[in-house]
Order: structure tokens, then C-alpha cells, then sequence
């Protein structure tokens, strides 16, 4: 099969591959897309949180076929798996990202998704192959689900961002009277807003640099959009809560910049949450946090129990897609995809399809 291999930062290549063997409780899909997610562009350009550096060790392990975001169609079940996962041949299917070891602190206790081991798909060399392939490999402590069979499968790379921005926002706990800020208008940005909206706020707003997703966010649920190119968003959000600033402030855009805008526009004791893939460290004065504020500071990874409400959410149009996956692109340009979805000009969530 033609796969994209990770060797190194910056070295990515198509190569042909064996098709994975699969095991008992395995199952192996036939790739319909793979999303390109902002943690694939930041490994192809070397990020120490993915190699190791600045005080962090390496999580990746290569070569390994990166891509996490995937769906595909049922082509071969081993022992098991189709009792286990209630998938048989020729159903489409879509997979958490992680992997969990079944065994550790973590996943006894059902928290999975923070797995000691950890093993996410794209970043394991042996162990998890990605998406970024005609063919895919689900190892048997996998936590699978089979899409409706209605399902817009265009949707399909949109599963997995979608759940991570559901987790995002329940970590918010958002309630009726609140003012929530969300910084960041990208793939989990626009989720997170849709989701947000869900919960009726009294005031939901949409902060990014990019025209074009502030009008979509817009179209999307957002009660007002700001761009800090323009203005003082920090200013704005306080003169529109008497000067106290936002409840809750969710953060998906990965800069630094992001995180001081936030700690400056939250009001005390309010709820911040960060889901971001950093390229460099954030300074900020930690007394804020503490003596100035005492603020919830929530972290959110990945999407824990959330596979379900996004698959629905999808199906039934609760959540709108088509606006965010803005570009298909086959496997062999590859480079151009990533460079396109790393740009973001005018691409949102960019698909490769093999």
C-alpha cells in the first residue's frame, strides 16, 4: 500500500508499504481521509514536545505512518473484533485516538485517555501507525465505533477533532449566565464554539486574526467576533462585563499570545481552559493565576467518552462541518496538504484521501 512515513523532522515520504497483518481482536480499515491536525504539521517541523528538547523528552518513535484523525471501512476482522466493537465488514468506522494500555493506574480507574503508556495513532513506531495510509491498523485494546449508516462520510476526519472539542468544553463547565470567550477559530476552535453555543451562555465570543473564520464563526453561533489585529479585544471583553471580564476563556489557538490575552481578560475566580499544541514556551507572571485571581486553570486532552455525542452531533446537523473541511487533497501531495493546512489562509481542515 502507498503510505506517508515520518523519519525524521522534515523528512516525510511516500513510500509503498506492507498492508498491516492483523491479530485477534485487530481490525484492519481501508482508509477513506485522514485529517491533518496542527500536532502533525508541528512534528514535521521538529517540536520538542514531540522530539524531545527544552527540559521535554522524545514521544515519537519512527519510522512511523503519522495521522490520527481518520475513518475508513471495515475490510478484515480478526477473532473477536466484530462481537467486541459490533462492526462487520464493509461497515465505516472511526477510532480515539489513543490507545490505551488497559493496564496502568490510569486506565483501571477509566480514565484511558490519560494512559501512562500512551500510545496515539501516528506516533508509535510498530504500535500505532496512523492514518496517512490506504490501510490502517486498529490493535485490539482500541476503542472503535461504527458510524451510522447514514453518516456524511466527508465528515469522517471531523470525529476526532469534534470530540476534543466537546471534552474542551465540558471541562469549562459552562453555565446559563456566563460570558465565554473562545480564542482560536481553527478545526477544535469551531467545535468548541458550536459546542459552547449548546450550553446557552448569556454571551458567546469568537477571537481570532483571520477574516474569514471570524465571519464563519458567525454563521456558526458566535454572539460577537473580535480580532486582536483590530482592536483591543482585552478592553472590549471588560467594558462589556462592567469591567470584571469573561467567566470562562477556552484557548485553542497554540500561542503564547493567546494565553496572556486570556489571563488578562478573565475575570476573578474565573475558568480557563488551555487545549493547545505549543512550538514555544508561555511566560507569564504566575501571581495572576494565584494571589491576583485565584483561577480554575482546567487542562483538556484529547476526547475522552466523547466518540458517541460527536458521531451524533455530526449526523444530525446539531454540528456543522462542511464549512470546516475546506480542502481534499490525494496522498501523494501530501507535502502540498500539509503546507496548505499549516498556512491556514484560506483552509481549515485539510483531508488527505487516499
Amino acid at each position: 500500500m502507498k503510505a506517508v512515513v515520518n523519519y525524521a523532522p522534515g523528512d516525510f515520504r511516500l513510500e509503498e508499504v506492507d498492508v498491516p497483518q492483523i491479530g485477534e481482536g485487530e481490525v484492519l480499515l481501508r482508509v477513506g481521509g485522514c485529517g491533518i491536525c496542527a500536532g502533525d504539521t508541528k512534528t514535521f517541523h521538529g517540536a520538542p514536545r514531540i522530539w524531545g528538547g527544552d527540559g521535554q523528552p522524545a514521544y515519537i518513535s519512527t519510522p512511523v505512518i503519522p495521522g490520527h484523525e481518520f475513518y475508513g471501512q471495515v475490510v478484515a476482522l480478526g477473532e473477536g473484533a466484530g462481537e467486541k466493537y459490533g462492526l462487520k465488514l464493509g461497515d465505516w468506522a472511526v477510532s480515539e485516538q489513543i490507545i490505551p494500555c488497559g493496564k496502568c493506574r490510569y486506565c483501571l480507574r477509566g480514565q484511558y485517555w490519560m494512559c501512562e503508556v500512551h500510545n496515539i495513532y501516528g506516533f508509535q513506531k510498530g504500535i500505532a501507525d496512523g492514518g496517512f495510509a490506504e490501510y490502517i491498523r486498529l490493535p485490539k485494546t482500541a476503542i472503535n465505533y461504527k458510524l451510522p449508516d447514514d453518516f456524511p462520510l466527508k465528515l469522517g476526519p471531523y470525529v476526532e477533532p469534534l470530540g476534543c472539542a466537546i471534552h474542551a468544553v465540558e471541562r469549562a463547565d459552562i453555565q446559563l449566565e456566563d460570558f465565554v470567550v473562545i480564542a482560536g477559530l481553527g478545526t477544535l476552535g469551531l467545535g468548541m464554539l458550536q459546542t459552547a453555543r449548546l450550553k446557552n451562555p448569556s454571551m458567546l465570543v469568537a477571537i481570532d486574526l483571520k477574516p474569514k473564520r471570524l465571519d464563519l464563526a458567525k454563521r456558526l453561533g458566535a454572539d460577537l467576533v473580535l480580532n486582536p489585529a483590530e482592536e483591543d479585544v482585552v478592553e472590549r471583553v471588560k467594558d462589556l462585563t462592567d469591567g470584571y471580564g469573561c467567566d470562562v476563556y477556552i484557548h485553542a489557538s497554540g500561542s503564547p499570545k493567546g494565553v496572556i490575552q486570556g489571563l488578562s481578560m478573565i475575570r476573578k475566580l474565573g475558568r480557563y481552559v488551555e487545549f493547545s499544541v505549543f512550538n514555544e514556551p508561555t511566560t507569564v507572571d504566575w501571581s495572576i493565576i494565584g494571589d491576583v485571581k485565584e483561577l480554575d486553570i482546567r487542562g483538556a486532552h484529547l476526547s475522552p467518552y466523547t466518540y458517541p455525542l460527536a458521531i451524533k452531533f455530526l449526523a444530525d446537523g446539531t454540528v456543522k462541518a462542511d464549512e470546516i473541511i475546506t480542502h481534499e487533497f490525494p496522498l501523494a501531495e501530501f507535502k502540498k496538504a500539509m503546507e496548505v493546512a499549516e498556512k491556514g489562509e484560506d483552509a481549515i481542515k485539510v483531508v488527505l484521501k487516499p
